[in-house]
């Protein structure tokens, strides 16, 4: 039996990031050579996440990493099993790491296939389960490439890459309060104009039902109903649907009594009003068109705008589970 020093040990495990006793172990099977104990180290991992392959692991940690000269991001979530694990030291290191390898691969594929410290990163997950003893995997990853490139993180949890259309002043806040909006609203798409007209007409009317099941609710508890929109889409008011809904609110201020002369100064109200009952999709999953976090007077497009001569031209958003 070949004699393992501390020393070797500590080597390994400096290699490896496995147990002091999990690397002894190894070396003293492998008879103190390094490669196939890190080959052991490797097949105990095989089997570990064979054995785990049905657990969940929608914990982690959600990375976020832009490149140096802040033309490409990229971010990842490596997933786990549990919160403890999802939040070790080393654990968040090797996300780290992992996204940083990230940057240099457009699709996870080549990314899974990269080398990594000497090994591919499927293999380092691999031999990191062995190690952890948890379900490991890369659950996401997103890549964009832009003139200028702008990050945020949520506590490991949520990370969001912004892309812009040119370097502009200030153009690292705008981008980060991009990111941030991104990651605190849950954004799927830039506006409303890239929504599919199938996708709006199925959604409205589901939309609808589910507000007119809640309102029998309501009606029965003798709490106020909810308005049911006809709409949910700035995709859907038309000019036609917009001076339908003027003349609505003209009724109405002519019912309520109201003078003539005063409507100009009324109607603007309304007309918001009703677009905002009636853009609820737009609100929730475009970005341009939502309330800006930071200022809720001003949509996220007005807070672009102000920067200029520069516009979103890609996002993309991870998150644990």
């Amino acid at each position: 039996m070949a004699k393992i020093t501390a020393a070797e040990v500590n080597k390994l495990r400096k290699m490896t990031g496995a147990g002091m006793m999990d690397c002894k172990n190894a070396l003293v099977e492998a008879e103190g050579d390094v490669d196939n104990a890190i080959k052991i180290l490797r097949e105990k991992g095989q089997k570990v996440a064979a054995k785990r392959a049905d657990r969940a692991s929608s914990e982690g940690s959600a990375i976020a990493k832009v490149n140096n000269s802040n033309t490409i991001g990229t971010v990842i979530v490596l997933g786990c099993e549990t919160d403890f694990v999802g939040k070790n030291e080393n654990f968040v290191t090797l996300a780290n790491k992992l996204a940083e390898t990230a940057l240099n691969y457009k699709d996870k594929e080549s990314f899974l296939n990269a080398d990594f410290e000497g090994m591919t990163v499927a293999d380092k997950i691999i031999e990191q389960t062995g190690v952890i003893g948890e379900k490991l995997e890369i659950t996401a990853f997103e890549r964009i490439e832009a003139p200028f490139v702008g990050s945020y993180i949520h506590g490991n949890k949520i990370a969001a890459i912004v892309g812009l259309s040119a370097i502009v002043d200030n153009g690292d806040v705008l981008a980060k309060d991009m990111a941030m909006q991104i990651a605190s609203m849950g954004a799927t798409t830039l506006s409303y104009k890239d929504f599919d007209p199938e996708f709006i007409a199925s959604e409205t009317e589901a939309r609808i039902a589910i507000i007119k099941k809640e309102n029998i609710e309501l009606g029965r508890l003798g709490k106020t109903l909810k308005n049911v929109p006809k709409y949910i889409s700035m995709a859907q008011l038309t000019d036609e649907v917009l001076t339908e809904a003027k003349e609505v609110a003209k009724a109405e201020l002519k019912a309520e009594g109201k003078p003539e002369h005063i409507w100009d100064r009324i109607l603007p109200g309304k007309l918001e009003r009703f677009i905002s009952d009636n853009t609820t999709l737009d609100n929730e999953q475009c970005l341009l068109d939502q309330e800006f976090i930071k200022d809720a007077k001003k949509s996220v497009s007005d807070y672009v705008n102000s920067f200029g001569d520069v516009k979103v031209v890609d996002f993309k958003r991870v998150a644990l589970g």
